[in-house]
């Protein structure tokens, strides 16, 4: 892992759907993709995190064909013109066999290689992999989330996946873990995750965290999620502080500011 003092590395979010609960409708052709893509990377974006289904509580499921038909084409079109990491957030065995073969460094996984054939496929390619805890499914996963100890359980669920990777051979060096923020859990879980966030550093593997404008902070603010901006930055400042290594946003031009400021306070020096 990196030393606790470098600078947080930043995820610029790519949805290319027409229903995700922020952006959706509004990136799901090539071109504008493309643009959205170019704005991000010359903001300071070290990954771009592609998207071809929504899991905002409620969404639709997504057809495998139909969700590659929506991923690679934007991937493609990346490689072939922006030196950028991507990472593919899918959780279908099917997507991240094409995604590999479109030469992604990341497979960004909500339901953490639980799909048939994904922790095989995994171990045969040297990427990065984030498993998240999720309770539910995105369908379902809002419908009244109950947890003795939601920090325990989700640290838990995540001990069991990352052995889950170390039978079928998945090194740890390439693994992150996602505390899943929003994924099956109230507001009240959400704060008591975050508060908490450093427990899971028992797990000695890396924190990635999307928090973006995300209802946990609406419901705090009142702000609509166009509006969530300055949350957003503080959600994401406080698990940077907390040791995030990878924070996922729609903003990143505020949110690389605000990690230097991070970085700069955790060395305690600047120069």
């Amino acid at each position: 892992m990196a030393a606790a003092t470098a600078l947080p590395k930043v995820m610029g979010i790519l949805n290319v759907t027409p229903d995700s609960f922020s952006d959706g409708g509004r990136f799901n052709s090539v071109d504008r993709a493309l643009q959205q893509a170019e704005q991000m990377i010359a903001d300071g974006a070290d990954y771009l995190d592609i998207g071809g289904e929504s899991t905002r509580p409620g969404a639709d499921a997504v057809s495998v064909q139909e969700e590659i038909d929506r991923v690679m084409p934007v991937i493609a079109r990346l490689r072939q013109e922006f030196d950028v990491a991507l990472s593919l957030d899918t959780c279908k065995t099917a997507v991240m066999a094409e995604g590999l073969n479109q030469g992604i460094a990341l497979v960004n996984d909500i339901r953490a290689l639980r799909d048939e054939g994904a922790l095989a496929l995994l171990a045969q390619h040297d990427v990065d992999v984030c498993l998240m805890h999720m309770q539910g499914e995105p369908r379902t996963m809002q419908h009244q989330p109950r947890y003795e100890d939601v920090v325990i359980e989700v640290k838990a669920f995540l001990q069991q996946r990352i052995r889950a990777c170390d039978e079928a051979g998945i090194a740890r060096e390439r693994i992150y873990l996602d505390p899943g923020f929003g994924f099956g859990k109230s507001v009240r879980h959400n704060y008591q995750l975050l508060q908490r966030m450093q427990a899971l550093h028992e797990l000695q593997l890396p924190l990635l965290v999307g928090v973006s404008r995300k209802s946990m902070l609406g419901h705090v603010t009142g702000r609509e999620v166009e509006d969530r901006l300055p949350a957003s930055l503080a959600a994401a400042t406080i698990a940077a502080m907390k040791g995030a290594r990878i924070i996922r946003v729609h903003d990143v031009r505020e949110t690389v500011d605000a990690m230097k400021v991070v970085a700069a306070t955790l060395a305690g020096d600047f120069s």
